[in-house]
């Protein structure tokens, strides 16, 4: 009985209720672009070092695990490696650059990253090889400048870095493509770190000390992480630990940007389950005789709010599929520059939400049926 009294309702009244499916489709979509920004911009930040072969980040001492407040010389490498669990260490530089473009199209400004061949830091090749040495021209691009500059492997690639006051240009091979390697809301070029040092941007000239930003520490046993993040300061000076988990939260407004994002998708579903619920209680009010006159003729008030909620229930589904299929339909249209990332886990949690939006504000009208009383919503009670 509930089910057949909602479904012919929502088919009498069907155009005042694919009027809220499309509301709901509209929350549906700006709900999940939300989703997919945080989960875009997230990456954008962090790509890089939650993909990192490594264990533990190594900071200077009272940087506050900051990467671009950190500096560290040639010297902790030697002193890391010999500590007891360690089983290597790869020193990684960050700063950015601009690859120039031919045909007049927009140089790209990318980051620059450093690493030394053969030691973590250094990114998983897909295509093409690695790095020769620490001194060759070699360049490797993640996925997002491969997208973004039709490079490939065996192309040249013309970086430039303000060095002092002039515009230096560098032509450097690209021998490897990586995947999505994102870091500071760039795509990446990773060089070896003596090549890195000669072509990244400084106000000065060019001199023998070399210095990294961080290192990265692989371990023989992963499971020590916690250990070794507190036991690195003690036994190597003027230093400080992190795990990968910590070290990129730390990076500059990821945490901030990601309460952000949420706090806009959390009142997105606020809105949404008033506007559902504001709906269905209007409904309700209008009904009011017809279910006066159900409870006349007997229905239980346990039929009556099965198709209360069976009927919010439909009407939500309905906007919720709509709204997906149009986000995804949009989303594939997007440039390679947006920012936008659906992951299955984070748009199954967003879905869910959306799914749980229509009974949780239609139950103000289930309450309210439930309090009808047959004469008085007949007009024949005193």
């Amino acid at each position: 009985m509930a089910v057949y009294l909602s479904v012919k309702e929502l088919w009498r009244g069907r155009g005042r209720f694919l009027l809220i499916s499309l509301v709901i489709a509209l929350i549906t979509l700006l709900v999940l672009f939300v989703a997919g920004l945080a989960e875009g911009l997230g990456s954008g930040n962090i790509e890089y070092l939650s993909k990192i072969n490594a264990d533990v980040i190594v900071y200077q001492e009272n940087s506050q695990l900051s990467i671009g407040a950190s500096r560290i010389d040639r010297s902790k490498l030697g002193d890391l490696t010999r500590l007891d669990g360690v089983q290597a260490a790869g020193p990684l530089a960050f700063s950015s650059a601009t690859i120039v473009l031919p045909d007049g199209r927009k140089p790209l400004d990318v980051s620059l990253i450093g690493v030394e061949p053969g030691k973590p830091g250094e990114v998983p090749v897909r295509d093409g090889r690695s790095f020769e040495s620490r001194r060759a021209n070699e360049a490797v691009i993640d996925r997002n400048t491969a997208l973004r500059t039709n490079l490939k492997v065996g192309d040249t690639v013309t970086l430039k870095a303000v060095q002092g006051t002039k515009e230096e240009f560098y032509l450097l091979k690209v021998v490897g493509l990586s995947d999505g390697q994102q870091y500071s809301l760039r795509p990446s070029v990773f060089v070896p770190d003596i090549t890195w040092d000669k072509v990244r941007p400084r106000s000065g000239p060019l001199t023998n000390d070399l210095t990294y930003n961080v290192v990265a520490v692989k371990l023989d046993d992963p499971a020590r992480t916690k250990e070794l993040v507190q036991s690195i300061p003690q036994n190597v000076a003027r230093v400080e630990a992190a795990d990968l988990v910590t070290a990129y939260k730390k990076t500059p407004g990821y945490t901030e940007q990601q309460a952000t994002l949420e706090t806009q998708r959390i009142f997105t579903l606020i809105i949404g389950v008033l506007v559902v619920g504001g709906f269905f209680q209007i409904q309700m009010l209008q009904k009011v005789p017809q279910i006066g006159m159900l409870k006349a003729i007997g229905a239980r008030n346990r039929t009556v709010a099965s198709a209360v909620i069976l009927q919010v229930t439909l009407v939500t589904m309905i906007g919720v599929a709509i709204g997906t299929a149009f986000t995804l339909r949009l989303a594939a249209n997007f440039p390679v520059s947006v920012p936008i990332v659906f992951r299955a886990n984070s748009t199954a949690i967003a879905i869910v939400s959306l799914l749980l939006i229509g009974p949780i504000g239609g139950l103000v009208s289930v309450r309210y049926s439930l309090r009808i009383e047959p004469l008085k919503a007949l007009g024949l009670g005193g």
